[in-house]
């Protein structure tokens, strides 16, 4: 059943204009709108004029989308002017208007969603096909035409931050910059496209921060560290770093070190799909397996995401005997003799005796002098 009454109480910030039912949507007053949370001016890409539903129109630079300016009589959507590639992809929707009706709803898909096939209908539009996920203001996500609880609803005021990795293949949710959980798995080489879509007569809906970074070193740094950070902490601010590096960080990466990924406490069905299920163990730890330490002389970032060469599985393209060749390829770190173990070393000389005594004494004379060491250490390397 559709709500009448728009949802409150789950606004970013405590302004009046979001925490009260300030809009009537029958009434055509204008809405209050509220800047809490729209620090970072810098957007990536801003919604498609050419690609959007006929019932919605643009303003704020392509920023905010309305839909429904009179009356209602379907679903409509729009997209971003930007494909997802390859990277890191971060966006944030706020919602500026009263949510309530059929559905409005925030997610991604590819450009084979037909974003005016629900004109003249009322319905969860993404999600309704394998194109698509849409994550409801119910708390309901949407995909190939099937539903699972997901996550609390939202409402005016309410945050939904998306965070598309495209190297690790993850969707992930965030309410008021709090993590809800991993939507969506294995997605590397899909095409999508940021999309949104309200049933509800004059909606409207925000991109308060669009970002896409490659998935570089930089990258991973930063992500460890927003990990290892407790969750109320301001990354940058409690780091002793340089302010130019500071700024810089900010300005580039600064939603990396922002994030806060120790969920939100949502709650979810036990006999929904692993796919499609958020697990909270592992809420928003979609770059955990850079967390763990890799084996010595293995480079996991040479390797397909997801892939332990070390403990190859039936399903991994490269065999078990192939991956026991690359690390029986790695050769064993050079150590200077002084490192050795204790116990004597069986030497085998053909020559003079006397040539393996004088070897045997700079040995334990290179154990005790460490600039001998270093002088010698030319001819034993």
């Amino acid at each position: 059943m559709p709500l009448v009454v728009p949802v409150i109480g789950e606004s970013y910030c405590q302004c009046p204009t979001q925490t009260e039912v300030t809009h009537d949507p029958s009434s055509g007053a204008p809405i209050l709108d509220c800047a809490c949370g729209e620090e970072d001016q810098n957007c990536d890409w801003v919604w498609d004029e050419a690609c959007k539903s006929s019932s919605t129109y643009l303003s704020c630079s392509d920023r905010k989308v309305s839909f429904h300016s009179e009356y209602s009589c379907g679903t409509a959507a729009i997209r971003g002017n930007k494909e997802l590639a390859d990277g890191q992809h971060f966006w944030e929707i706020k919602m500026t208007s009263p949510v309530y009706g059929t559905d409005m709803m925030v997610g991604v898909g590819t450009s084979e969603v037909n974003l005016e096939q629900f004109r003249h209908s009322f319905c969860s539009l993404l999600g309704t096909d394998g194109d698509s996920w849409g994550l409801s203001y119910t708390g309901l996500l949407h995909h190939k035409g099937a539903k699972v609880s997901f996550s609390p609803r939202f409402g005016q005021g309410s945050i939904i931050g998306v965070h598309l990795d495209n190297w690790h293949g993850t969707l992930t949710f965030y309410k008021n910059r709090r993590c809800i959980g991993v939507a969506a798995r294995q997605l590397q080489n899909k095409r999508l496209y940021p999309m949104v879509c309200s049933t509800a007569a004059k909606s409207s809906m925000k991109v308060i921060r669009s970002c896409s970074v490659p998935t570089s070193l930089q990258y991973l740094c930063c992500d460890r560290l927003r990990q290892l950070m407790p969750p109320s902490d301001d990354t940058l601010s409690v780091l002793p770093l340089p302010p130019g590096l500071r700024r810089l960080l900010r300005s580039r990466l600064g939603w990396v070190l922002s994030l806060n990924r120790s969920g939100s406490g949502s709650s979810s069905d036990s006999d929904s799909d692993a796919d499609e299920q958020p697990d909270d163990s592992d809420c928003c730890s979609s770059s955990g397996s850079y967390a763990e330490s890799p084996e010595p002389g293995v480079d996991l970032l040479a390797s397909e995401p997801g892939v332990d060469l070390l403990h190859p599985s039936a399903d991994m393209d490269v065999p078990g005997a192939e991956a026991e060749a690359v690390v029986a390829a790695v050769p064993p770190p050079l150590l200077c003799p002084s490192c050795l173990p204790s116990y004597p070393l069986v030497h085998d000389y053909s020559g003079d005796p006397g040539e393996a005594a004088a070897s045997d004494s700079d040995t334990d004379s290179c154990a005790s002098d460490p600039e001998t060491c270093q002088r010698k250490r030319c001819r034993w390397t």
